[in-house]
């Protein structure tokens, strides 16, 4: 049949087709615009043309659900629809086909849906109407920074970005703002959905609430050590001890909580404290390694008798000798930092473990030991206040970092001489300055920053080897495994070894390295995040904020500021020449909450 002179579709539109050659057919238009196309690329609706309405009327489509067919020609089915086969009915057919409620094309046919097809499409479109209805209200109360209850579904999809849950927000787009995290914290805080105390970096880097795992302990035997004295020296508002000292004669003890015999290895609470990998402590909340409930039960000190792993040993010369670990009990005295200041020189006990960790902290200095005690600073929320404390350096503070060296140094030795696959710390040495070296006590802030930029990362292994920032030959991190992973495998090692159970191998050891090494870059990421979220804070709540800094590194116009009280170095530019190490004074003039800048100006 010829098709000139047929009204045919092409891409939805009417076209009249006038002429045709080998392997094309020119089609024209109502604008007058003609167009040549392939027989493939439109539809033949009647072999008669005439000018079309596109509007097509309400039709009663419920006849052809009593036709005993399963598809028709478009003729048929204008000819049960309108009575009669003409251009603008069959146009109308093909509109129907167009919105495909009633049938739809197979190549020339018209499939025919059922009733009960059509009317789960009615109810898809109705709801679909209603959520457009809901989200253009939505929009419209976004608009002025408002939103209520009926709004709740479309500000969840918002919060989902933020959380970095989602990378998409239909009420976003609709407003034409870019899908991002932190475009979505501005929306949330701007229609005061969210506070300004609202964190979002922890669940942003997949860190989820406490998990209230079952546990249960293991029963051991245990050596009777109540007779010693031991001391936990921690923070007059922690609650949870990991470790204690003690020294009876010339043999120095330090006890680990005993958290091995709650967590088996490669149980339920093993693994999500792998995935864990450490306590989380921010401003506002901490999260826990492993069920706050189970931190109660293994805390030090939590009962009158507490069980532990005890690492009993003599330092002679700065030789360990006669190594001794037990599974434990004894009996913890609880100290705060400041009392055990006042105490340090009076307590006998306190006063002959000071007296070892001065002189070991100065024989792992010979050794090429760093320390740079750069400036640092705890930021805490309470009361919808941000506070920032700088963190203290005491006696008593030196005296218990030096014994959990000194017992990483142990344990590690000991596993060494004993062939006990264990996550070793270590670091090659740094690269430093004559300068650094020379005056590595007494550095000023441009060198602290120098030198901070001069040591090695730290590798985990199962090799043991050289860290050269503690200055030990073998090294391990052993005295908080409530609150680390790996301190929590290495007691899991130890207590297996002691009592002579199988032990995970090398490999073992490098998957669980492998694992903390994945999830570690997170925990950091959410902590730094944080940090720089509640320090914007504190200088929402303090806009008159003014302070000293030291210039550390000068860039054209700009410069670096260290901002000793904060433990900040902040990019400041500045109007005439400065130079290194010039103190100078600074006033805060903005403070951006979801992008977490500061930006200071000199006086």
């Amino acid at each position: 049949m010829s098709k000139i002179g047929a009204l045919v579709a092409y891409k939805s539109k009417p076209a009249k087709v006038v002429s045709a050659t080998m392997h094309k057919y020119e089609i024209t238009f109502s604008d007058g615009t003609s167009q040549k196309v392939r027989e493939k690329d439109f539809r033949f609706i009647h072999p008669e043309f005439n000018t079309i309405n596109q509007n097509c009327p309400d039709v009663d489509a419920s006849i052809l659900s009593d036709l005993d067919a399963e598809s028709l020609p478009l003729q048929e089915i204008t000819e049960w629809l309108f009575d009669d086969f003409t251009p603008q009915s069959a146009w109308y057919v093909y509109l129907m086909s167009e919105d495909s409620l009633y049938f739809y094309w197979n190549k020339d046919l018209l499939i025919l849906r059922t009733p009960e097809q059509i009317q789960s499409i009615k109810n898809q479109r109705k709801d679909k109407a209603l959520e457009q209805e809901s989200l253009n209200r939505c929009i419209k109360n976004l608009e002025n920074n408002l939103f209520d209850g009926e709004d709740i579904f479309w500000i969840n999809e918002v919060e989902q970005v933020a959380l970095n849950q989602s990378k998409h927000s239909k009420v976003m787009s609709a407003l034409s703002i870019e899908n991002s995290p932190e475009n979505a914290h501005s929306l949330l805080l701007n229609i005061n959905y969210w506070s300004e105390f609202n964190n979002p970096y922890p669940q942003r880097n997949k860190i989820y609430p406490d998990a209230d795992l079952e546990f249960d302990a293991v029963k051991l035997d245990r050596k009777d050590l109540t007779h010693l004295t031991c001391l936990a020296i921690d923070n007059s508002y922690s609650s949870d001890a990991d470790d204690a000292i003690s020294i009876d004669g010339d043999r120095i003890w330090v006890h680990i909580a005993d958290v091995a015999s709650f967590v088996e290895i490669d149980s339920e609470l093993d693994i999500f404290a792998r995935k864990r990998v450490s306590n989380l402590y921010l401003p506002d909340q901490i999260f826990h390694m492993l069920p706050p409930r189970l931190s109660e039960a293994c805390s030090l000190g939590a009962n009158d008798v507490s069980n532990a792993i005890s690492i009993g040993f003599v330092l002679n010369e700065f030789e360990v000798h006669d190594i001794q670990i037990y599974l434990s009990e004894i009996k913890v005295t609880k100290m705060s930092y400041e009392v055990a200041d006042e105490e340090i020189n009076s307590n006998k006990t306190l006063a002959s473990l000071n007296k070892i960790a001065i002189a070991h902290k100065a024989h792992r200095d010979t050794n090429g030991a760093i320390q740079l005690n750069l400036p640092n600073t705890d930021i805490k929320l309470k009361d919808s206040k941000v506070h920032i404390f700088p963190q203290t350096v005491s006696e008593s503070r030196s005296l218990v970092s030096e014994m959990m060296i000194l017992a990483g140094r142990v344990i590690a030795e000991f596993s060494v001489e004993n062939s006990i696959s264990m996550p070793y710390l270590s670091q090659e040495p740094g690269n430093f300055s004559d300068e650094v070296i020379k005056n590595i006590n007494n550095l000023s802030p441009l060198f602290r920053k120098e030198a901070a930029r001069g040591f090695n990362r730290s590798k985990l292994s199962v090799k043991h080897s050289l860290h050269s920032g503690l200055g030990l030959e073998a090294y391990l991190r052993v005295t908080s495994p409530m609150r680390r992973y790996l301190d929590l495998l290495v007691q899991q090692q130890l207590v297996r070894f002691l009592n002579k159970s199988d032990l995970l191998n090398d490999s073992d050891i490098k998957e669980r390295i492998k694992v903390v090494n994945a999830s570690v870059s997170k925990v950091n990421k959410a902590t730094r995040q944080s940090v720089e979220h509640f320090r914007c804070l504190y200088f929402k709540q303090n806009k008159q904020w003014e302070g000293e800094g030291v210039i550390v590194e000068v860039k054209g116009q700009k410069a670096s500021v260290l901002i000793p009280e904060l433990a900040m170095i902040t990019q400041v530019k500045f109007k005439s020449k400065v130079e290194l190490e010039e103190e100078i004074k600074l006033k805060v003039i903005s403070s951006n909450l979801f992008e977490r800048s500061i930006d200071f100006k000199p006086l």
